[in-house]
């Protein structure tokens, strides 16, 4: 542990203050044992969003470098992840990533290299995978046998202007998920474009895409569909077992469903506590309370990334 914080509160950094920056300054405030202390974002509206306690600056290397933080969060475009992780691990400083965990596979295995090298805390922002369904439907798939297929649906409509396009937008979701289902990387990859779009009108214009993905794991085939161009948002999960089916329904009333007939309406589950983003933080703090090297979920995040770069070579 970097920082001073007492056993009570965890002092957290948070670089970058953007939609998805502000939803980790309101989940944080919500849970106990966790201070947000430092906030390195050029929005100006941080002020008001991270609050009195917290010390803003635009710069985030002077935040790494302050020495009274036990922990990060990098929540900035993925074009900045690597370089800005590096600089965490230089610093000792325990990550929360957010997806995906880089751009390149050559930068995601210098950050893989580089946490093993120094026994350090990373996590990814994988955040389906902290979700109490996605624990359900793991617990609930050793009863069913042999895993025999996935397919996944997943987008909504825009924003086409976006810094990531739908693949690594979407399809880190997907792929992440996917993969620590199986355990392993596919063998094989094909990426296919069903529709190309230019959207001119509106506050979010440019090109919009439909793909659909096929990763092979030699005995596991999964399909994955991803959209911005759907009207209603959509996250389904599919894992079709030996002895029925689980469908992970994130934009559903029930988020987890067991169907082990064609027509079968599914039995539901009861969930454990927090939204996905409470349970990833929380997950975040028990491993820099721990103080263990824990860089398992850099080595998935190196997988996702070097998966979705050959899709994307595919893809013309």
């Amino acid at each position: 542990m970097n920082g001073t914080a007492s056993s009570e509160c965890l002092n957290l950094g948070l670089i970058g203050a953007g939609p998805w920056g502000s939803n980790y300054i309101k989940t944080i405030a919500r849970l106990d044992g966790v201070c947000l202390s430092r906030l390195a974002s050029r929005n100006p509206e941080s002020p008001a969003l991270a609050g009195t306690g917290c010390q803003i600056s635009e710069n985030w290397r002077e935040m790494l470098a302050a020495g009274d933080l036990d922990g990060v969060i990098i929540a900035t475009p993925a074009a900045f992840h690597a370089e800005i992780t590096l600089a965490a691990l230089d610093h000792d400083l325990p990550v929360l990533v957010e997806k995906p965990m880089t751009l390149s596979a050559s930068e995601a295995e210098a950050v893989l290299g580089a946490a093993r090298s120094k026994n350090s805390i990373i996590r990814v922002g994988h955040i389906h995978l902290y979700s109490a369904a996605w624990e359900a439907l793991k617990r609930e798939a050793r009863a069913l046998g042999p895993l025999r297929a996935i397919s996944t649906v997943a987008g909504k409509w825009g924003p086409f202007n976006r810094q990531a396009p739908v693949l690594w937008e979407w399809g880190s979701h997907d792929v992440a998920m996917c993969l620590d289902l199986v355990g392993r990387p596919p063998e094989k990859t094909a990426a296919r474009v069903i529709e190309r779009r230019l959207i001119e009108e509106g506050p979010d214009r440019g090109e919009g895409m439909s793909l659909v993905l096929d990763l092979d794991f030699s005995g596991v085939t999964a399909k994955i569909a991803l959209s911005d161009l759907y009207e209603d948002a959509n996250r389904l999960f599919t894992a079709s077992f030996e002895g029925g089916e689980l469908v992970y329904d994130d934009t559903g009333p029930e988020k987890l469903r067991l169907k082990t007939m064609p027509r079968d309406p599914g039995a539901t589950f009861k969930l454990g506590p927090g939204t996905p983003l409470e349970r990833a933080v929380l997950d975040f703090c028990a491993a820099v309370r721990k103080g263990s090297p824990d860089y398992d979920d850099a080595a998935l995040g190196r997988d996702v990334v070097q998966t979705l770069e050959q899709l994307d070579k595919q893809i013309l």
